[in-house]
């Protein structure tokens, strides 16, 4: 049976993706967060979908607001 999706995480090393374990990657996306927030307000933005629940785009805009410190949160719930 031909692989058809992810079941472990990649991660770039050497400008190569290879296999990581869980820990390392969400490690590397902590680390991106991190060097991205202490850039201003405009170091990150975030789109959500309107095909989510209001609980889902409620929690990215939370998670927009609060962990990330910015207000650049958009989806296409206004159109």
């Amino acid at each position: 049976m031909p692989r058809t999706r992810l079941t472990t995480p990649l991660v770039r090393k050497d400008g190569e993706l290879v296999e990581a374990t869980w820990d390392e990657a969400l490690e590397r996306v902590a680390e991106g967060f991190g060097a991205a927030r202490p850039n201003g307000e405009t170091a990150f933005g975030m789109f959500s979908c309107s095909k989510s629940t209001n609980e889902m785009n409620y929690a990215a805009q939370r998670f927009a607001r609060k962990v990330m410190g910015s207000n650049n949160i958009d989806s296409c719930n206004r159109t």
